[in-house]
């Protein structure tokens, strides 16, 4: 296992997808309902996530989101994200990931993906990037090429998010890019 993502891999990088459920939150998952019966649920999504994956994208590296668990919650989240979201009843995310492939004209070998549990399994073995948070279940420990050292739900995809892009070469610029964006001068400066 690596410490650092190679840079001739990170390069090959066209597409990030994510697991949801134990990759973006804790895998915690809260059931309510109303007072009429209605049924809710919530998910906790850490903020440092969304940066993360804002990098990638200011990158023009595509990010989707591939859970194996219909949710309102994780579709509300990819909207609030911009990202594409496919959502398997079942866990089988094969189907949903040939389809993501397809749609933005990429092999396996240009994808990363990070997982958490055995349903990630036949993904992350078929990409070029299998990436494990560090809470993962060992089969998927054993078969990611690079670990996060932050759990899912707690900054993950953050971390893994920069060492891609560090590993590109390309941090730094997009930091100044993204502070750039924010300073209220449209990028001229005063």
């Amino acid at each position: 296992m690596a410490d650092r993502i190679p840079e001739e891999l990170a390069r090959r990088i066209r597409l990030v997808a994510l697991d949801v459920d134990g990759v973006l939150t804790d895998g915690g998952i809260y059931l309510g309902a109303t007072e009429r019966g209605e049924t809710f649920e919530l998910k906790r999504f850490e903020i440092t996530d969304q940066l993360g994956i804002k990098m990638l994208k200011l990158a023009g590296i595509p990010v989707a989101l591939v859970s194996g668990r219909v949710s309102p919650a994780t579709r509300l989240r990819a909207e609030e994200l911009d990202v594409e979201c496919y959502q398997v009843a079942g866990a089988v995310k094969l189907p949903a990931m040939e389809r993501l492939l397809r749609r933005h004209s990429v092999g396996w070998e240009e994808v990363a993906y990070v997982g958490d549990d055995l349903p990630d399994l036949p993904v992350l073995r078929r990409v070029a990037l299998p990436v494990a948070v560090a809470n993962a279940v060992p089969e998927v420990r054993a078969a990611a090429r690079w670990r996060t050292q932050r759990p899912g739900g707690a900054g993950a995809v953050r971390e893994f998010a920069e060492a891609l892009l560090r590993a590109r070469g390309e941090w730094t610029r997009l930091v100044d890019e993204y502070c750039r964006q924010r300073e209220g001068t449209g990028g001229q400066g005063t």
